[in-house]
């Protein structure tokens, strides 16, 4: 073998390898757009760049991750999660959030886990938000995690509860950071009829409220606890609260409310629809595994005299939901804004995305952007292709009778 023979076949796969890394760089960057508002229907369609101010607050919501820990399979662990993790670490760097929100099922089978398998979990989810970890984070509980009505579990929720931060024993919790006060339910017990954890979680609300209605009218008696906690019945009988419309906190849920306005959903032409394939077995492998949890786990959202307390209670200021698998855009009839956070996994979506929101300061309208990640399928489908170039480099140098035809 003559010495330009030796070159080529050691410089051409080099030459490949030198053009995967570039491209997995490039292929782990999040394309961001702006979602227009209803406050502003005439807006245009933009890329988000850096236009922020240092005060405003910007939040990175994702949802859906249905993480295996160490029951992952070699194609999940070298593969899918491989690149969930460069797209957390790509999108720290390059949008620079300042915190991270992520709205349930972190695990894909959590509610069947024992705790040894839950710790497994939790590693693997910290190992896969990477940097994030040194900013503040939130961690809503979704129904893989803690199951459905029928598996739902006070000493398991509450357990998983102390593994994130900011959350009480129901699931709940209530944070302020950069003057945005955030509330967060536990929105499953809120499916499940005469259950502890949903009356836990009323009371949470209810507090919340009374706190909410206090700090308008600057009550500055403490109440009784008999009086702040009254009993609330199924018919979600509550206290009247004065306060207007999103003039509450921001509200984070897993479930989405109920949405009773024409067109339920506003997804626009700038989103490219996920293949219908990828629908059908993503609603499909829900449904089969709701099929004995009562009719509002068959909805997949909040029950309507439920969503009607938690509008009378907390009046949001938006609403950030999950559970769909996919981005929904909602105004709902008291003009609340509702965005539902798409899945960030190759394992229901073929194309993953996330939400960034943006605060402002001078208490603008929130900024939603929604942010779409590469497509799994495109990169099958160029590792495929790279697989096969290095194995016809390697015929064309080790077979003989291809070496004399050159």
């Amino acid at each position: 073998m003559d010495l330009s023979t030796w070159n080529w076949k050691l410089l051409l796969p080099l030459l490949l390898f030198g053009i995967l890394f570039p491209y997995e760089d490039w292929v782990s960057t999040p394309s961001c757009t702006i979602v227009p508002t209803t406050a502003y229907p005439n807006q245009e369609y933009v890329v988000d760049k850096e236009d922020n101010t240092e005060e405003d607050l910007k939040v990175m919501m994702v949802a859906n991750l249905l993480l295996y820990g160490s029951e992952a399979g070699i194609f999940n662990q070298y593969f899918r999660d491989y690149y969930l993790s460069k797209f957390f670490m790509k999108s720290f760097h390059t949008l620079k959030p300042d915190m991270l929100l992520v709205l349930g099922d972190v695990s894909a089978k959590g509610f069947e886990l024992t705790k040894t398998k839950w710790v497994s979990v939790l590693h693997h989810f910290h190992r896969i938000i990477g940097p994030f970890l040194e900013l503040p984070f939130h961690v809503v509980l979704g129904d893989r995690d803690v199951g459905e009505c029928s598996k739902l579990d006070v000493r398991s929720v509450q357990w998983l509860a102390r593994s994130f931060p900011g959350l009480d024993s129901a699931g709940c919790g209530a944070f302020e950071i950069s003057n945005v006060s955030f509330v967060s339910l536990n929105a499953v017990a809120l499916l499940c009829g005469n259950n502890k954890l949903r009356f836990n979680v009323e009371g949470a609300i209810e507090s919340e409220s009374i706190d909410l209605q206090m700090e308008t009218e600057n009550i500055s008696k403490v109440m009784d606890d008999s009086e702040k906690f009254s009993e609330l019945s199924d018919n979600f009988r509550w206290r009247e609260n004065a306060k207007s419309s999103g003039s509450g906190p921001v509200l984070l849920l897993h479930f989405p409310l109920h949405q009773t306005a024409n067109g339920s959903c506003r997804e626009g032409s700038i989103f490219e629809k996920v293949p219908s394939f990828f629908q059908r077995g993503s609603n499909a492998l829900r449904s089969r595994e709701f099929t004995d949890s009562g009719p509002h786990n068959l909805l997949h959202t909040i029950p309507p005299n439920a969503s009607e307390y938690i509008f009378q209670a907390l009046k949001p200021r938006i609403i950030f939901s999950a559970h769909t698998d996919e981005f929904c855009d909602h105004t709902h009839s008291d003009g609340t804004r509702e965005v539902t956070v798409p899945a960030m996994t190759w394992r229901v979506r073929d194309n993953p995305g996330f939400v960034i929101a943006t605060f402002h300061s001078d208490r603008r309208p929130v900024s939603v952007s929604y942010c779409s990640l590469a497509r799994e399928s495109h990169v099958l489908m160029v590792h495929m292709s790279f697989l096969i170039l290095l194995l016809t480099i390697w015929l064309v140098a080790n077979t003989p009778l291809l070496r004399s035809l050159r």
